[in-house]
């Protein structure tokens, strides 16, 4: 799954002793806009933990999974992020001779020329 907001807080990175071995968790907020803003807490798990770079306010998309465990017969359940990108950074662009259009590498089947032999119907 993978929801783009923007981030309103970033907890200090943990440091977690277990019995596999040290684990890093750094847990951050984002606020999703909508008719009705939601909050959403993510946690990104060890070597992932150590890329995150984003700051408050930047806008961000997240790829993340949901896990559920239960415990003492109640159920919790954690979004953890896999992938996280700055769309902050996406929008600014980083080409000044960037038009916005995408002409390079496009193969010729992609091509937005009618052609004649079209058996689409539609």
């Amino acid at each position: 799954m993978e929801i783009e907001g923007k981030v309103i807080q970033v907890m200090p990175l943990q440091s977690i002793a277990s019995q596999k071995g040290p684990m890093k968790k750094q847990e951050f907020v984002i606020e999703v806009e909508s008719k009705y803003p939601r909050k959403v807490c993510f946690a990104i798990w060890n070597d992932k933990a150590d890329l995150f770079t984003s700051k408050v306010g930047d806008i961000i998309k997240v790829y993340f999974d949901l896990e559920s465990r239960e415990y003492n017969s109640r159920w919790y359940t954690e979004a953890k992020a896999w992938k996280v990108e700055s769309v902050s950074a996406k929008a600014a662009g980083t080409d000044s001779a960037n038009t916005g259009e995408i002409t390079d590498d496009i193969p010729a089947s992609f091509s937005n020329e009618k052609n004649d032999m079209d058996d689409l119907p539609f």
